[in-house]
């Protein structure tokens, strides 16, 4: 627009000036080595505009021309892009349906024009595993991996996977690299306490259950209960790595709140059982058992093999008077007596009656003469 209103001005100054010097054109000499151009002034100026309007038209058709090949270099990119996505989201639908042939298909025949590729890879991963080709589904998450702004999605596709494959040295370590970068990360958090959990590394999972709490991915009876479970396991490898000397130092260091569980204390006497330490293993049954009464301390008790189970028997008889119903201590009490040789009959009927009144008042298997 600029260059015609150029045009038109100098025209316009051409006519102005041509109409006040006509009859007087002047005289133009133009001299290049043995060569000379002559020409009227008039002249000079028609040549020099028209010169100008050439190279306007010619600047108006290039670009033309290069406009017309862009806009159609889009359009056909923007068509192969439309197709691609069309294709990709297909694939994701047959992915779902459990049609893995056919979504890896899709999302991989036009990867290369999908304005992301990344999640062409993926879903191709994620189908190629699903037809059991961990190889391709290797392929395909390289191919992820060289994508921008890929190494989160990659690696958490990559953790998933390898957790729903069962891998758990494969999905510790993507994880554990996860975390160190992304601590807040919810689906990080989620997958390394089920990874934890099935290696049984229980320390790392205690440790993590209070960021587990604050995402808000368990509550607390859940936490409760990880926690017992963690430390249970934790009490179990270090009683087979230091034995029961070690394993009593670490009960005598953990919080007062911990050691008052019923259920932990359980664990630790039943690895202490198991290292021969019974003596310990009743002094922990009995101090627990003046604070509160347990079930499963109960039944701990006839495995305990001590030098004098007198101590035992006389817990368990006062047991039994103040608590006539409860059941547990009058089985406990009752193996006692079987296993003493000097024991009194009566006392062996007497609780084995009150077994069979409790497990069947209908049909008592137990009748004396």
């Amino acid at each position: 627009m600029i260059r015609l209103i150029f045009l038109f001005v100098v025209l316009g100054a051409g006519l102005f000036v041509g109409t006040q010097f006509s009859g007087q054109q002047g005289y133009v000499l133009i001299s290049i080595a043995d060569k000379t151009i002559e020409m009227s002034v008039t002249t000079l100026v028609v040549f020099v505009i028209a010169a100008l309007a050439a190279l306007f038209l010619l600047e108006y058709i290039i670009k033309k021309i290069l406009y017309t090949s862009v806009t159609t270099f889009n359009y056909f990119s923007v068509r192969k892009m439309r197709r691609s996505r069309r294709y990709t989201n297909e694939g994701i639908v047959k992915l779902l349906e459990g049609d893995w042939k056919l979504a890896e298909k899709k999302v991989t025949r036009w990867a290369n024009y999908h304005d992301m590729p990344l999640l062409c890879y993926l879903v191709a991963s994620e189908a190629a595993l699903g037809q059991g080709d961990k190889a391709k589904r290797d392929h395909y998450l390289d191919l992820a991996s060289q994508q921008e702004n890929s190494e989160l999605a990659v690696q958490l596709t990559r953790a998933k996977q390898a957790v729903r494959e069962e891998e758990w040295e494969v999905a510790a370590s993507t994880l554990e690299t996860l975390k160190a970068e992304h601590p807040s990360n919810t689906i990080v958090l989620s997958l390394l306490k089920t990874t934890y959990r099935e290696l049984g590394e229980w320390q790392a999972l205690i440790d993590l259950l209070p960021k587990l709490n604050k995402a808000k991915l368990i509550d607390t009876e859940e936490q409760a209960e990880l926690e017992e479970r963690a430390q249970c396991g934790l009490l179990e490898d270090i009683a087979s790595q230091q034995g029961s000397e070690g394993l009593i130092s670490h009960w005598n260091k953990l919080p007062r709140k911990t050691r008052q569980s019923t259920h932990l204390v359980g664990c630790f006497t039943k690895q202490l059982i198991a290292r021969k330490a019974d003596a310990e293993a009743f002094t922990v049954i009995k101090e627990t058992l003046k604070k509160q009464g347990h079930d499963e301390l109960y039944t701990l008790l006839p495995e305990l093999n001590l030098a004098d189970a007198h101590p035992v028997v006389v817990m368990l008889e006062d047991v039994v008077k103040k608590q006539p119903d409860n059941a547990k201590a009058q089985s406990a009490l009752a193996q006692f007596y079987f296993r003493d040789e000097n024991g009194q009959k009566h006392s062996v009927i007497s609780s084995v009656r009150y077994l069979s009144d409790q497990m069947s008042p209908i049909m008592p298997i137990w009748q004396t003469r």
